[in-house]
């Protein structure tokens, strides 16, 4: 008898890195639920990510929003039955995709907000693009919808990060000084009063693999995968 599943419409592609990560972490999780043979019902729109930077970088996030738009309708309309961006940065324009079609999103700071509310913390690092660190949508949401405030590193730090994700990590590379650099931007976090970090970059859980932090750390792309588990299934 076949398993009732739902349908999971992923934009991926930026960057590819971390979609393959999404892709191998949902099925995973549908395995471990039902069985060895199981695996999702899952549906990708790979975007070019160089389009998509782009318009990061001139600030053009209404063009971005646009695309994103456009792939949420191509999800909705190959039979998905919800929809996942698979990238922190591009959540900035999530009621532009949103609005695009009927099918709930889901989002990845109510993913990660539940995972820290669920170990009682309230105050934690936010590390990420530039663009995920400065601009309001992520902390706004985080700090309005589950009461976790976000603190960011100074300002070199979040230069040089910013730098690591889209010269680095994006491109597949992750070296064990990036990884030691990260680890020291979230011990200045905890000097600073964070009682966790988030991982606020869908490559982040690449680089640091399974190195301890000291702290509780959580990997937005995880916990968005097991968000798309459960609705899955569920």
């Amino acid at each position: 008898m076949e398993t009732r599943m739902r349908t999971i419409g992923l934009i991926g592609g930026m960057s590819w890195e971390s979609t393959v990560e999404y892709y191998r972490l949902i099925n995973r999780g549908v395995r471990d639920r039902l069985g060895p043979l199981h695996s999702a019902r899952l549906l990708l729109d790979s975007l070019d990510f160089s389009v998509i930077a782009a318009c990061q970088r001139e600030g053009d996030w209404e063009g971005a929003g646009t695309r994103l738009a456009e792939s949420a309708r191509r999800l909705e309309a190959g039979g998905a039955d919800c929809i996942l961006i698979g990238a922190n940065t591009m959540h900035r324009v999530a009621d532009a995709v949103e609005a695009a079609t009927s099918l709930p999103l889901l989002h990845i700071v109510d993913a990660t907000g539940d995972a820290i509310r669920a170990q009682g913390l309230d105050t934690v690092l936010l590390l990420g693009t530039a663009f995920t660190m400065e601009q309001a949508f992520f902390r706004d949401r985080m700090q309005r919808d589950h009461g976790v405030r976000c603190l960011v590193p100074e300002t070199a730090g979040r230069a040089e990060l910013h730098r690591l994700i889209y010269e680095e990590l994006c491109a597949g590379q992750f070296r064990p000084q990036a990884r030691e650099y990260l680890l020291e931007l979230i011990a200045g976090g905890v000097g600073a009063g964070a009682q966790g970090a988030i991982l606020g970059c869908t490559e982040l859980g690449l680089l640091l693999g399974d190195a301890d932090a000291g702290v509780p750390v959580f990997d937005t792309a995880a916990l968005h995968a097991a968000a798309a588990v459960e609705f899955a299934l569920g």
